[in-house]
């Protein structure tokens, strides 16, 4: 595991949850350079949403721990 990803993920919990919206639409959109304006558009509106439900409370969030647990 690279340095830059474990600083990032050492701080994940300091982000909101845009930040971490965010974070997640960029990492997924530099895995494929080729942009395609309505892939871009729904990831967008996708984010929102999910940031949104968890704002709300609507769904509940799990920590980098628990997950970390869970693969190991």
């Amino acid at each position: 595991m690279s340095n830059a990803l474990k600083v990032m993920l050492e701080n994940i919990e300091q982000l909101s949850t845009k930040e971490k919206a965010l974070a997640a639409h960029c990492l997924l959109t530099a895995m494929d350079r080729k942009i395609d304006s309505d892939v871009e558009s729904e990831w967008l509106k996708l984010a929102e949403a999910r940031s949104a439900e968890l704002e709300s409370g609507a769904v509940k969030s799990i920590s980098w721990h628990e997950i970390e647990k869970d693969l190991n």
